[in-house]
């Protein structure tokens, strides 16, 4: 019998032991030089980076922004406040999918398509280990429904900070402005380092062109958080430096007072200071909500407002280009005088029409049956088209342009707010290089009463009767009044910037011009006088002015206000200072297609001078609270 001992082969069962013992030997080996190896790579090559990561795992530096400026009117009262808010933020760097989880996000708060767009915009220029906002202010049902939730959305925190509000709302939109989110095309115009960790940035107005003393400069803290990316306590400050709280020139209460002096017609108002340039009010109407546009404007509101025929955020004071109409013929005048072209006793014909040689057209006076014999100071209170018309083929373009660009009609200003538009002050060149045409003996007779090819804003209007009232004197419109300075709390005024006086050759022709204008309120047959003159315990000088929209037949009589469709009416103007012997307010009013200047535009005037001789004092501008 054959045993198992007998069959086994013990020699061999030794050797495949042996051989995988080796094999097992030298793989634990390799296995353990690999682990050494990476050991060594780890704690010696790459020491330094991991240790710098472990460091950013436990210590953040956050970026602190600092807080926009305010803006007051003239007396301290608010224009622009900073408000408590919550806003929505995303660390990338803690978020595996971004896109998903702003998805997640947009079932809790609201998301809109901007939002996602300003925020990716935001993190492609934001180091991935910093907070990005999605949504700049929650509200308090928001912030709670996030909270409930907050365990599912690592990477994303709620942080308190301010937002803009413009207390007088549409009232000073569009001289305040507003901020809105900033977007890469907002960042190349600025300093990208100083709008680390902001959200805001001025868009439009007294927001925009102010910005860089407005903003401030950007903080950082360093604190230590745990795994989650949780502070828990701070290790290092470096406070950010709040913006500068500006003081404007404007009134609050005069602002008011011409935006409901408008009532509801669309046009504008431009109150000034002639001994200073400061501008005490700008209104354009109808106008807008600021607030809805500083965290961002729905589609809804937003498409609202383009399709709004009335131009909502058209900026009618410094963008609107109108012809002046017979608001200019106290310029005209001027020129007349200066030239010797006529003098402003002589009295001239007005049957109510003229004719230029050679031609049977009739440029028609305003007063069909004309105003018979009429001298300077009568052809300005009686306001005669005819007197003009003569007066202007006297003149010929080269002059009335001449004295036109002298007062600053046809040209910007250069007014410290966001764009302004020119006008034209047409002229020989003007029309060769626009429309490589002569020059015609017509046009300048329109030219001479405001109208032709003729165009000024508002503001230019303002400004003319400024250097009127100033004879001949004036200053830059602005609306800078002063500064605090956020460090020292010390206040700096803005200087005005004188303009080159307008010298005549006799100073008494001001006041030929000056007394033709009051007149126009002071006198029974002036063309205000009903409007506005009455009543008045303070002098005041003025102008009315009729802008046509639409042209009239040559046999054509004038058709009653009520018989014209709205969009075909006369454009409303009115010019004014007072008191006459010490101006301290000018007005420039337009009333879109509003009709008559004296009736319309006049009354409007005459409620804003009103509600600016009752104002009190103007206090101190360090009567304000900074932000």
């Amino acid at each position: 019998m054959v045993t198992d001992n007998a069959i086994k082969n013990h020699a061999a069962e030794r050797r495949m032991f042996l051989l995988r013992t080796a094999i097992a030997g030298a793989a634990i080996m390799v296995l353990v030089g690999v682990l050494l190896f990476r050991v060594g790579f780890l704690q010696v090559l790459r020491h330094g980076y991991y240790e710098t990561r472990s460091q950013d795992n436990r210590m953040r530096v956050q970026v602190m922004p600092p807080v926009r400026g305010l803006i007051y009117d003239r007396n301290g009262v608010v224009l622009a406040d900073n408000l408590p808010a919550y806003r929505l933020e995303i660390v990338p760097e803690q978020v595996d999918d971004l896109d998903a989880t702003l998805d997640r996000l947009s079932t809790i708060v609201e998301i809109r398509d901007a939002d996602r767009q300003r925020f990716r915009d935001r993190v492609a220029k934001t180091p991935r280990f910093r907070g990005v906002p999605i949504r700049l202010n929650l509200s308090q049902r928001e912030v709670a429904r996030f909270e409930v939730n907050r365990g599912d959305f690592p990477g994303v925190e709620i942080r308190a900070g301010l937002t803009r509000h413009y207390p007088l709302g549409d009232v000073a939109a569009h001289l305040v402005g507003y901020v809105g989110g900033i977007t890469l095309q907002d960042l190349r115009r600025v300093d990208e380092k100083r709008y680390r960790g902001s959200n805001h940035i001025g868009k439009s107005g007294v927001e925009y062109s102010y910005e860089s003393r407005l903003h401030g400069e950007p903080g950082s803290r360093v604190v230590e958080t745990n795994a989650s990316g949780r502070a828990l306590r701070e290790l290092e400050m470096h406070r950010p430096v709040a913006g500068e709280s500006l003081f404007l020139t404007i009134d609050a209460r005069l602002q008011r007072a011409a935006y409901e002096a408008l009532g509801d017609q669309d046009g504008a108002v431009v109150a000034m200071d002639p001994k200073t340039g400061g501008l005490l009010a700008l209104v354009s109407k109808p106008s807008y909500n600021p607030d809805l546009f500083v965290d961002g404007i729905s589609h809804k509101n937003y498409q609202q407002l383009i399709a709004d025929p009335h131009k909502p955020l058209f900026n009618r004071a410094l963008q609107g280009q109108y012809p002046p109409g017979s608001t200019v013929k106290p310029v005209m005048a001027l020129a007349g005088l200066e030239t010797d072209q006529i003098a402003a006793d002589k009295q001239v014909w007005c049957p109510g029409f003229i004719t230029l040689p050679g031609s049977n057209h009739r440029y028609r006076d305003w007063k069909r049956s004309g105003h018979g014999w009429v001298d300077m100071p009568e052809a300005i209170f009686r306001s005669s088209d005819v007197y003009f018309y003569k007066l202007g083929l006297k003149l010929g373009i080269d002059n009335i342009h001449r004295y036109g660009a002298l007062f600053g009609l046809g040209s910007r200003t250069g007014i410290d707010l966001p764009r302004e538009n020119s006008g034209i002050m047409p002229s020989r060149a003007w029309k060769n290089g626009t429309r490589n045409q002569p020059w015609f003996p017509g046009e300048t007779l329109n030219t001479i009463i405001g109208q032709g090819f003729m165009t000024t804003t508002p503001l230019q209007l303002a400004q003319m009767t400024s250097r009127i009232a100033e004879r001949g004197g004036g200053y830059k419109p602005h609306v800078l009044r002063s500064w605090r300075d956020p460090i020292d709390g010390q206040m700096h005024q803005s200087k005005p910037t004188p303009l080159r006086p307008i010298t005549l050759n006799d100073p008494a022709h001001w006041d030929v011009v000056i007394s033709g204008m009051q007149q126009v309120i002071s006198n029974p047959r002036g063309t205000a006088h009903y409007y506005v003159g009455k009543n008045l315990d303070y002098s005041i000088a003025g102008k009315s002015g009729s802008a046509q929209v639409t042209k009239l037949a040559q046999n054509q009589a004038a058709p009653d206000l009520e018989d014209v469709e709205h969009q075909f009416r006369d454009h409303a103007l009115f010019i004014a200072f007072a008191p006459i012997e010490d101006p301290e307010i000018a007005v420039a009013v337009l009333v879109e297609h509003g009709g008559g200047g004296s009736s319309v535009a006049g009354p409007v005037a005459r409620k804003v001078i009103d509600a600016f001789r009752s104002q009190p004092p103007v206090l101190q501008a360090s009567t304000g609270t900074g932000g």
